[in-house]
């Protein structure tokens, strides 16, 4: 009885939180003065607070209710009401005037999916309807909850840029073009970690290699470039190396897509990420911060190409059955799957290599972080955060390694949300099976059974001797 009613009080906290903003007075005319005047504490802790619950207490929410754990909806009860309290401080505070801007006209739109939230919880928290609205609840319970994540990075960009101003009159197609770039391609990064960590096996299901979606994703979004890049009736030299970077990139998924077929792996949605590294380091900016910038993202976003190509050309561990039977057809075949606690009987086949396996999915991160690293330089590279960091006369070598050290903590949440999701919940591994071992059972998933230890392993090999 006691969850429903945090979530009924969250849920009363949520719309007195929208008759606030109702009643909240925006002022489409401000002086200089007041939109340059000191942030005052009260703004500050909304930044932070909302930047805490939708960027880390809301997806970790996430995973725990696909794991099904008991603290999903502590989590989420207790996100709800940070979030409304967040909600009414950023209505609350003096100092530093705003325009009106997308920030506030979206955190009303948030009040959907929060409610629909909400209520989905409670009513499922009934357990009325089993056999026939209940099925569908979940199903719309559990999109909305994976939706949270995509829409909390949406709102802190537009924190961001309301916070400075950006993006408004001619400068917003340029922020557009920086911003959605940049997001893809830390999606392209979460993407490629989730199939490292958890979702491998899922693949191999799927009967595709990981090119065969990243080729699709690549040809899609370059005929979207291809015929949006160009604006006005003059080519500009920007406009042509956009609009061709679009057919390069259709062109190129197309042949990825063809060569992925039977489930063969392929380097060509490397080779595109190389491309256009290299065409992004080469664009002359009006300041030398930003062409120093931009030319870093080009090399950062070659890198991460060179090094998948490495990761498909020679990390892929073998799988079991071609140790087994020796097949050669390696293309054939994904990278043995990448368990959190690696099932004993890898470990007492002689012939699989432990140490290229370990060696490759110690590499695979390496693709995945550069992409994240790249897209947060390109999010950093608009004209107007270039003109700001040169007016205070910030080196671009600070500004980059500030870009990188955001990459790095970006990527470790990404890791440690991803990497709840063997071991929490229904996934979690008993207690028994963590404190007493038996060497000689397999666990229910191969996924997330212990690693062996030295003395147990040398038991298995004295059994398998005397077989």
């Amino acid at each position: 009885m006691a969850r429903p009613s945090t979530l009924q009080y969250a849920l009363i906290l949520i719309f007195a939180a929208a008759q606030l903003a109702t009643a909240h007075e925006h002022h489409d005319d401000l002086s200089e003065e007041e939109m340059q005047a000191p942030t005052d504490a009260v703004l500050w802790i909304h930044i932070f607070l909302q930047a805490a619950v939708w960027g880390v207490l809301f997806p970790i929410g996430m995973v725990l209710g696909i794991t099904r754990s008991r603290w999903h909806v502590p989590v989420q009860s207790v996100g709800f009401v940070l979030t409304a309290g967040g909600y009414i401080l950023g209505h609350s505070h003096k100092g530093r005037m705003f325009l009106p801007s997308i920030h506030g006209s979206f955190a009303s739109v948030l009040f959907v999916p929060i409610a629909a939230q909400l209520l989905l919880g409670i009513y499922l928290k009934l357990h009325i309807h089993e056999g026939s609205i209940r099925p569908w609840a979940v199903r719309v319970h559990g999109v909305v909850g994976k939706a949270y994540p995509i829409l909390g990075w949406t709102q802190m960009l537009f924190g961001a840029i309301t916070y400075r101003g950006y993006c408004r009159g001619g400068n917003l197609p340029q922020c557009l073009a920086h911003y959605i770039m940049g997001s893809g391609f830390i999606a392209y990064a979460v993407i490629m970690a989730l199939m490292l960590l958890v979702g491998e096996a899922w693949v191999r299901r799927s009967g595709r290699s990981p090119e065969w979606w990243d080729s699709w994703v690549i040809m899609l979004w370059g005929i979207v470039n291809t015929f949006t890049e160009h604006r006005g009736s003059g080519w500009s030299v920007k406009d042509m190396q956009h609009t061709i970077l679009g057919v390069l990139w259709w062109a190129g998924g197309l042949l990825g897509i063809f060569l992925a077929r039977n489930n063969k792996r392929n380097v060509v949605p490397a080779i595109i990420l190389i491309l256009t590294g290299w065409a992004m380091s080469e664009h002359e900016q009006h300041l030398m911060i930003s062409t120093k910038v931009h030319a870093m993202f080009g090399y950062t976003v070659m890198l991460a190409g060179l090094t998948r190509i490495m990761e498909v050309c020679f990390f892929s561990a073998p799988t079991k059955a071609e140790v087994v039977d020796d097949d050669s057809n390696s293309d054939h075949t994904l990278a043995e799957p990448s368990p959190r606690y690696p099932p004993p009987s890898r470990y007492s086949a002689p012939e699989v290599d432990s140490g290229k396996i370990d060696a490759a999915k110690a590499f695979r991160h390496l693709p995945a972080f550069l992409l994240v690293a790249s897209g947060v330089l390109f999010m950093s590279a608009t004209d107007e955060e270039l003109d700001f960091v040169h007016n205070n006369e910030m080196d671009h070598v600070t500004y980059i390694l500030i870009m990188f050290s955001i990459a790095f903590f970006l990527y470790a949440l990404i890791v440690f949300v991803i990497g709840l999701y063997p071991t929490t919940g229904r996934n979690a591994p008993a207690k028994e099976d963590r404190n007493n071992i038996p060497m000689t059972t397999r666990s229910n998933s191969k996924w997330y059974s212990r690693v062996p230890n030295p003395e147990a392993l040398h038991v298995i090999g004295e059994e398998d001797e005397e077989d």
